[in-house]
């Protein structure tokens, strides 16, 4: 698993968003809602945080998928 700053898993009904990435220790919010974002700040070490996120699901960045995929086409050509 290669966690990363800002990296959001959900697990179950619960959503952990990675504020501060450190070499032995991860800041996270911990949140119930994605819409309102609402949350707890807690830091944990990386061990202690991996644990904590067996079972998670790693969620796609904020950027939809389908207007990254439109646009990257059109910006293949020359700029003239």
């Amino acid at each position: 698993m290669r966690l990363q700053q800002g990296q959001v898993w959900k697990k179950g009904d619960d959503y952990y968003r990675i504020v501060h990435w450190a070499r032995h220790a991860i800041e996270y919010k911990h949140m119930t809602d994605l819409e309102t974002k609402e949350g707890s700040f807690h830091e944990l070490s990386k061990k202690e945080f991996c644990r904590l996120l067996k079972g998670a699901e790693l969620l796609a960045p904020d950027a939809p998928a389908a207007s990254n995929g439109s646009e990257t086409g059109d910006s293949s050509g020359d700029p003239g």
